[in-house]
């Protein structure tokens, strides 16, 4: 496994992203914290709909960037529309879509098209640093999503977790 598909899938800087998501029920990825902006549940959208972004722009799809930050994450409709296992899935499927790019290394150097922030002009980057900065991003999140676990006491996850 290369670096990247670590990255995007496995240990490289932090706990998997299967572990960080285990054993979470319906009741805790809903669950709003005093002072944090986002709940599990909407953090892991917030995740989905930027690799949904990455693997279009990828495939030669130039869909629109949002118009404002909050268009990134899911409103009420949403939530109500796809379970928490859903997402999961959804997750899943994606994210081995974007290691599967990783590992075709003809690829990787190809251009990419990316849209931008409303006025701001179109970025071109490779798919190794599209998926490079998917991985940065996911890191992230991820990151915000472990800390909201540790705030609801469910961390760390049966099959282990970073706790330091």
């Amino acid at each position: 496994m290369s670096e990247l598909e670590e990255a995007l899938t496995g240990e490289s800087a932090h706990a998997a992203p299967s572990h960080i998501l285990e054993g979470l029920g319906e009741d805790v990825v809903h669950r709003q914290i005093a002072g944090a902006p986002h709940t599990i549940y909407q953090e892991l959208w917030h995740i989905a709909f930027w690799l949904q972004m990455s693997l279009d722009w990828i495939a030669g799809i130039e869909s629109a960037y949002p118009a404002r930050p909050s268009d990134a994450f899911p409103g009420k409709a949403e939530v109500e529309r796809e379970s928490w296992e859903e997402l999961c899935q959804r997750f899943f499927r994606g994210i081995e879509e974007a290691a599967a790019i990783s590992r075709d290394t003809k690829r990787l150097g190809l251009p990419v098209r990316c849209t931008s922030r409303p006025g701001e002009p179109v970025r071109t980057m490779t798919v190794r640093e599209q998926l490079e900065s998917l991985a940065a991003h996911d890191a992230y999140h991820f990151g915000r999503i472990v800390l909201l676990r540790q705030m609801c006491g469910a961390w760390p996850p049966k099959s282990g977790g970073f706790t330091w």
